[in-house]
């Protein structure tokens, strides 16, 4: 368990022993994470039927649970709510095969502003990705301000939540797919790449950027050429730089004409 990162919004708060345990139970509203005061037998239950679910549970300190529910009528216990349910890599991968496209992924490392995940997400789905990879910790989630920023794309894209980025690199990897870092310190230009095949390109958080051990799985490392003093673009608008590159590359080579041998 790992403390609160206080990232959500009160709006998103699903609070109380009783509300909590029903949501868990009935299993409909998409739980991001739970929050909860102790570890004792009070909240035993709460707590295994989250795990059960792959929920991640999180403990907090009693001044956390107050500035996030005024009132203290929480009882020890928060559940935050996402706009949206994740859906399973399988089923992303599924549904590329399922139109007869090489997969098209973006696997995000670490973005933390949900005005940039929204951003990202609209993005994505006007060049047709297939789906997101984002990780379940240090990541900001599905919440109803990435919903309002995706402005509706959030509905159309599906996103996947991975315990371990690293994990589900490896899990594209054996399924055939080709995995690019874009890296501002990598020595290959991104648009001197193949970007026309089985494809998932990984960008990095606002701050740090891809960690070691995520850029270490990626098969290639590519960069966005900076002619500024700038190092780095957004990460929005990197993603959006490199996704169209990939775009452009895909439709030459659907538009191709067959040439007489």
């Amino acid at each position: 368990m790992v403390p609160a990162d206080g990232n959500d919004e009160p709006s998103e708060l699903l609070y109380g022993l009783h509300a909590v345990r029903e949501a868990l139970r009935a299993g409909v509203r998409p739980i991001q994470r739970l929050l909860v005061l102790r570890q004792d037998r009070q909240f035993g239950d709460v707590v295994q039927r989250a795990k059960e679910k792959r929920i991640p549970v999180q403990l907090g300190p009693a001044a956390a649970f107050d500035r996030l529910v005024p009132g203290g009528k929480h009882q020890g216990v928060i559940a935050f709510v996402a706009a949206k349910a994740y859906v399973a890599l399988d089923e992303i991968l599924e549904s590329a095969r399922a139109r007869n496209e090489p997969p098209f992924l973006l696997l995000l490392d670490g973005v933390e502003d949900p005005h940039n995940l929204g951003a990202v997400l609209r993005t994505a789905e006007a060049a047709g990705v297939h789906g997101i990879c984002i990780p379940e910790r240090r990541a900001v989630g599905l919440t109803s301000v990435v919903a309002k920023v995706s402005a509706g794309a959030i509905d159309h894209m599906p996103v996947s939540r991975a315990s371990n980025l690293t994990r589900c690199i490896e899990d594209l990897k054996k399924a055939g797919i080709w995995v690019y870092g874009v890296e501002p310190s990598a020595e290959k230009i991104y648009t001197e790449t193949d970007l026309t095949g089985p494809l998932a390109i990984v960008v990095g958080g606002e701050g740090e950027g891809i960690r070691p051990g995520v850029r270490k799985e990626c098969d290639e490392l590519l960069r966005i050429p900076m002619m500024g003093k700038v190092e780095s673009l957004n990460v929005s608008a990197a993603v959006s730089v490199v996704l169209f590159e990939a775009v452009r590359q895909r439709n030459r080579k659907r538009m191709a004409v067959p040439t007489e041998p």
